[in-house]
This record gives structure tokens, sequence and C-alpha cells, in this order.
């Protein structure tokens, strides 16, 4: 990876031309010529490149492709594409990422990738012995499930570690997990292609039927942490910092709340997931499981008053990817992979947090502060004035 953006922070960048706005970017993110020319003809993907990536295919949609604005992560200035039609979610996380810019912006940490994956066991004579049995065969088992993938195994990763659970001794259910690290891959076949391959040799050490054998989209080993801190001033006085505070022990106290402080947080997230080719629908299951974790729902980012400000920290299970999935098929994700410039499934996870972290903070200050809706509202008003004016310069009528 190279610092190929010279900087996030780009005033004025809304009332710009979409062809200065290219033209910006172009500057800013150093991209290849094909990246270049893909926004330039409008985006999009032709009816066969669709057709190779989905089935009973007729036709594509699309997204408007945007860019989170004044992003730092990690002290690296970063440009987060954000594919969404709801034009308040990129307007309010890059809001919110100037807010955190002035006092750094927005850091974070990520466990390897490594990916959970289940094989279940029905009808187990003795679950107790059972899990002794396998336990012992442990260097075996991992043996065997990385046997079953060379290529992951020749790059450093693989099978790095195993677990039994009972999860009815009566009934003799009991399921194993694989714990594998797949690097920068999103992993899911990786994953699927271990446990049919570790699922026979256990099946020896445990007797009773073999179940299903998949990933679980909740990979408690595969976790980003993100947080940053937003000065009083920036904010705008200590009275909002205090309600934001207090909005987010609201979600800390009621699952009512907690799933739309969450949705809110989910917003930039699938936004850049979208947009990078990821599997966007993992990503909201592992989240929403994760915030259930302890029996209730909770959120998945708190805030906290620190005598200067506040400081906000999400947590979270993140299997991203840079390869897997779309990410070589469609032009747009190859274009947006460019943006982003992530050197690493880790530090791409890190940022996609960061975009979650900032439409969180966004999200809590407008309830908080002026009240969503009227935010939302002079978005769209805006947009219908643009669609009005471009409307009327197609039409030739004078006064554009």
């Amino acid at each position: 990876m190279t610092d190929k953006a010279n900087t996030s922070r780009i005033p004025g960048f809304y009332d710009r031309s979409i062809d200065e706005r290219i033209s910006i970017i172009e500057e800013q993110a150093a991209l290849s010529r094909e990246a270049s020319a893909y926004m330039r003809k409008g985006g999009g993907i032709s009816a066969g490149v669709a057709n190779r990536m989905s089935e009973n295919v007729l036709c594509s949609t699309g997204l408007p492709l945007a860019i989170g604005l004044n992003f730092r992560v990690n002290k690296r200035d970063v440009l987060i594409p954000m594919a969404v039609e709801e034009p308040s979610v990129v307007a309010a996380a890059s809001h919110a990422a100037k807010l955190a810019r002035v006092t750094g912006g927005f850091f974070g940490e990520a466990t390897a990738s490594v990916m959970t994956t289940q094989i279940q066991f029905d009808g187990c004579p003795d679950t107790d012995a059972a899990t002794v049995r396998v336990l012992e065969a442990r260097e075996q088992i991992l043996e065997v499930a990385n046997a079953a993938i060379p290529g992951m195994v020749r790059r450093g990763f693989g099978a790095r570690d195993l677990e039994v659970r009972v999860l009815d001794a009566e009934e003799g259910l009991l399921v194993v997990h694989l714990y594998v690290d797949v690097g920068d891959a999103m992993g899911a076949n990786v994953v699927d292609t271990v446990a049919e391959s570790t699922a026979p040799a256990i099946h020896e050490l445990v007797g009773g039927e073999i179940g299903l054998r998949i990933l679980s989209n909740l990979p408690m080993r595969r976790m980003v942490k993100v947080w940053a801190e937003v000065s009083e001033s920036a904010l705008g006085g200590e009275a909002l910092c205090k309600a934001i505070v207090r909005a987010s022990r609201f979600a800390e106290l009621d699952p009512f709340r907690a799933v739309t402080h969450n949705k809110g947080m989910m917003n930039g997230i699938d936004a850049v997931a979208v947009a990078l080719g990821q599997d966007w629908r993992s990503i909201e299951a592992g989240a929403h499981a994760y915030a259930a974790r302890n029996g209730t729902y909770g959120p998945l980012a708190t805030w906290e008053m620190t005598g200067r400000g506040i400081r906000g920290v999400l947590e979270m299970p993140m299997a991203v990817g840079l390869v897997g999935g779309s990410t070589r098929a469609h032009e747009g994700v190859k274009a947006a992979f460019e943006l982003i410039n992530a050197g690493s499934a880790p530090e791409l996870g890190i940022i996609i947090g960061a975009a979650g972290l900032a439409s969180n903070l966004a999200a809590l200050k407008a309830l908080a502060g002026e009240g969503i809706q009227r935010g939302h509202m002079r978005l769209h008003r805006r947009k219908q004035q643009e669609a009005q004016r471009e409307a009327k310069a197609q039409m030739g009528e004078p006064g554009t």
C-alpha cells in the first residue's frame, strides 16, 4: 500500500460538478486510467458482467458511488467510497469525520482474519468423552484442515485452532469449531472447504451422525475496534456533548433504541461494504448477533465524556477482504478499492469501522441537536433543486 490520498479534506466538494469532482479525486487518489474511465463513463456494469455475477439476469441496477470525505484513520487520510441512495448517509459521515479530524481522526485495531466454521454432530453416544478425544487429536485435525487448503497455507495462513461445544448432552448434539486465518480473503469458501474435509476425521472420534458443515457469520475471532475523540468546541458545546452521551446511554439500557442506534451505524458500514463488493449481509448478521451476545440486544458503539469532549468506541466482528466476491469482477468495485487504498483485510475492516462510528456520531448529534428529520429534509430539498436545475439545463431553458 502507498499513501496515495494527499488529503481527504476537500472543502466545497459537493458544490462541484461531477467532472470537477472526478478530476479532484484523480489527483488525490492517483487513480489508474481504468478507474478514471469507469467513473467518467458514469459507472455501471454491462449485462455480460451482470450475467457472470448473478443468476437469471435481465439487466443491472445501480446505486450512486459517492465519497466520504474528511476521514483520517490511524494517521492516514482516506477517501472512503460509499454506495448508497440516501444523500444524508454520505453527508453525515463526512461531517462527523470533519469533527473527529480536529483531534486526530479515527484510530483502530483489528485481529487477524480468523474465520469460524462449524461441524455439527447429532446423536453422539458420550459427548464428554467425545470432547476429550477431539481435543487430544487437535494437531492431527488441524493437519487435515490445512491439507485441504494448500494454497492458503503456502501464503502463511490456514487452520489455527479448534473448539468443542456441547449444545445438548442428552441429545448428543455437539459442534466443533475450526478457526482458520484466511489472510486478505473474505474466507467463506475456504472455511467451508475445511469443514467438509475435516468432518469425516472428527466423526471417527465422536460417533453419531454428521450434520451441517458451514461457516458461522459470527466470527468472534475476526474483530475490529475503532475509537475517536471529539472536542467540546468542535461539537458545539458541553450541553450537546452531554446530550450525545445520554443518547448513547439510552441505547445501552433499551434494545428498542439500541437497534436504531446500530442501524444508524450500519448506514455507513453497509454503504462502504457495498461499494467494495463485500458480503454486507454477512456483516449485518454478525453485527446484530454480536450486539445480542450477552442475552440482551445492545449498542455496538458507545460514547462517554472525557473532560475535553466525548470519546466513542465501536467494537464488532468484521469479515471483509481484499479478494473474493465481486472484488475482481466489477469495474466499480476495483475503482473503489483504488480510492480506499487499504493494504490488508484488517486495515480495511478498521476503515469500514471508522465509517460506522462516524455515522453513529452524526446520527446522535442530529438527534440530540436539531432533530434528524430537519437535516434529512434539507438534503432532500437540495437534491430536488439540483435535479430541477439539471432538467432545465437539458431543455435549454434560460437562466440555467
